[in-house]
């Protein structure tokens, strides 16, 4: 995986800034990722975020590329496609697994809460000239529940993946519950954590619910390229596979 080349910002009329880059992955052609340009952006003007537990500060991440979803997306260019298997990515954002998996002919769901997910999804599929891909409302908390029932996550997936995912201590497992609700019978589940410290706490939810775990450390060193520009930076995380027969 090469770091993404950025490209200048694109002007927007909807309340918020945006870029667009080129991003590489071993395995799939370059995928044109739009994304918001930086952390300060902030747009909720009907409080419809807020309604469903995102603060303005938290608001931006949904829209940022991440570490731990570009290794994600580097597993899923390694899987060999089964067109019978149906893999779910939580708390997508921007969905980059998705949309390499979906190049690649797997059949995905993308799912997140953010209220903005969808339509930074449908205009990077439009970028990248693929057909549409399933998106969905997934969320796991005391949050409220969608009314649209329409886009509500519903069925069950062989795969399930996410990325950075483990953000809080989630002491009632309501996390590893919205997996157990989504998971098919010795359905595997793939999560990415960039040692955030809360692994543990989900490590026995998931063991409480039948799932056995292997870890996989990620860590990689940087690579300095020349002119003292990285061509890989430095990243520190695991691999957490959990499985159930």
């Amino acid at each position: 995986m090469f770091p993404p080349v950025p490209s200048s910002a694109v002007a927007s009329d909807l309340g918020y800034q945006t870029k667009q880059e080129n991003f590489h992955i071993d395995g799939v052609d370059d995928l044109v990722i739009r994304s918001l340009l930086d952390k300060q952006q902030f747009h909720d003007p009907l409080g419809l975020a807020l309604h469903l537990g995102i603060s303005s500060a938290t608001w931006p991440l949904f829209g940022l590329l991440w570490p731990s979803g570009s290794r994600l997306a580097e597993r899923i260019a390694l899987r060999p496609v089964n067109p019978l298997e149906r893999i779910l990515e939580i708390g997508c954002g921007l969905a980059l697994s998705s949309l390499v998996g979906h190049r690649r002919g797997a059949h995905m769901t993308a799912s997140d809460c953010h209220p903005e997910t969808a339509r930074f999804l449908l205009e990077n599929l439009r970028l990248n000239g693929l057909a549409p891909l399933d998106y969905r409302h997934g969320q796991w908390g005391s949050q409220p529940v969608i009314q649209n029932s329409d886009i509500a996550l519903t069925g069950q997936f062989n795969l399930i993946v996410g990325s950075d995912i483990l953000y809080e201590r989630d002491e009632q497992g309501t996390l590893a519950q919205f997996i157990d609700n989504h998971a098919a019978p010795g359905a595997e589940v793939w999560v990415v954590d960039p040692n955030r410290g809360n692994r543990a706490h989900f490590n026995r939810n998931m063991a409480a619910l039948g799932f056995d775990l292997h870890e996989l450390l990620l860590d990689r060193p940087a690579i300095e390229a020349s002119l003292g520009h990285l061509s890989q930076a430095a990243y520190k995380g695991r691999m957490l596979t959990y499985t159930r027969h």
